[in-house]
């Protein structure tokens, strides 16, 4: 095992309670329960086989992932609980590989989830972190629509764009919702429908605010030996970055531009080799900065990009993405992982991705005061049960 190698681990299964639009009568506590029984049904293990679990969650307070352990039964050797809202999830993933790896846990649960009141929601946004609460809040800026409106302003003037070209991403990623029948907008949209849409903070349409509903998501990472299914998926890298610059730069990049390099030459492969991309998208200016810093878009065309993206020529957030599927909260950070692992484990139905092999997935997220300061991707690849024995094999001798 070289340093940076993933080898002896594998994601058994992934799974999302389906969002909705409005907060349910259970708790940020029982959706992380519903999606904890959800993913243990598809991995193949018990709750008895689990030895360690991290849970990452804006509402769950005051409890924290030692009460979640408690409430499901659970007696782990790893636990973890994180706070890196759209990169949660990937961080999550590579602590709980290098656990396992280290031999402080077998089978890790992972969990991701939020239920969002309208209160709740605006106490998140107004006490987001000090910076928030101290400086931003009494501006009364309304959280981070204004912050992500004065990006989409700045990229549009890079790289002269026109609503026209934000659009396109939205309009495609609804075609792919309208395939997933648990995204929460799967009616068709137009161009347009999204020009009509009315401003929220200029440039910013509604269409182009990630719609904030109620969810959680989660995975099962295990020792390879452990897992028993026909189709499982494996880490082939994995790269992170925090806090890049100090909140000196102008936002137009994320910790991905730094760390894009290393993540391709570690796993092997080239960005026109992946057959899902799944990146955080909470406002679509974010998504094409991802985008491209991962390698989409070498000649810095955004607009062949996007004609791309609309012609399918790169599978990019299956799902419908956050734009479309919906934003719950911490979960938000997995939603893209899971739907990786979905389209890799060819579970993904009327949209499955033929043949999907490779996947890159993107976390971004944990707004300062201008913008994200978290950043990081991963790239799967689903392995058959014979070309994992074939691997464990390998790894043996």
């Amino acid at each position: 095992m070289t340093p940076r190698d993933f080898s002896g681990v594998l994601i058994a299964a992934g799974a999302e309670v389906p969002y909705r639009r409005r907060a349910p009568e259970s708790s940020t506590g029982d959706l992380l329960a519903d999606a904890f029984s959800r993913v243990l049904a598809q991995s193949g293990f018990s709750a008895k086989d689990v030895d360690g679990l991290g849970v990452a969650a804006f509402t769950l307070a005051p409890d924290h992932a030692v009460d979640m352990a408690w409430r499901l039964g659970l007696s782990p050797r790893w636990c973890m609980d994180d706070c890196h809202g759209g990169a949660s999830a990937i961080n999550m993933l590579q602590h709980a590989a290098r656990a396992i790896q280290c031999g402080d846990a077998n089978v890790v649960a992972l969990l991701c989830g939020d239920r969002f009141e309208t209160s709740d929601f605006r106490q998140l946004v107004d006490h987001y972190n000090l910076t928030t609460r101290n400086l931003l809040r009494p501006l009364e800026t309304g959280g981070p629509n204004a912050v992500f409106a004065m990006l989409t302003q700045r990229h549009a003037r890079r790289f002269d764009l026109s609503p026209h070209d934000y659009g396109a991403l939205c309009v495609a990623q609804r075609a792919w919702a309208a395939q997933n029948p648990n995204a929460v907008y799967r009616d068709p949209m137009t161009l347009a429908d999204y020009l009509e849409a009315p401003l929220v903070a200029d440039p910013l349409r509604r269409l182009d605010c990630v719609p904030v509903v109620c969810g959680a998501n989660a995975i099962i990472v295990a020792r390879a030996d452990l897992v028993r299914g026909t189709r499982s998926v494996r880490i082939r890298a994995l790269q992170s970055l925090y806090n890049t610059d100090h909140q000196a730069g102008d936002g137009l990049t994320t910790p991905l531009a730094v760390v894009a390099p290393a993540l391709w030459q570690q796993a092997g492969v080239a960005p026109s080799d992946m057959d899902v991309i799944s990146v955080y998208d909470d406002y679509p200016v974010m998504a094409l900065i991802q985008l491209a810093e991962l390698g989409f878009a070498p000649d810095g065309d955004i607009r062949a990009l996007l004609a791309r993206i609309a012609a399918r020529e790169l599978n990019v957030n299956t799902s419908g993405g956050q734009l479309s599927a919906g934003q719950a909260g911490a979960a938000g950070g997995m939603h893209g992982l899971v739907e990786a692992i979905t389209q890799l484990q060819h579970g993904g139905g009327e949209r499955q991705v033929a043949g999907a092999r490779l996947a890159v997935v993107s976390g971004y997220g944990m707004v300062e005061y201008r913008y994200g300061m978290c950043g990081n991707a991963v790239v799967l690849e689903g392995v058959t049960g014979q070309a994992r024995e074939a691997g464990e094999a390998g790894e043996a001798s």
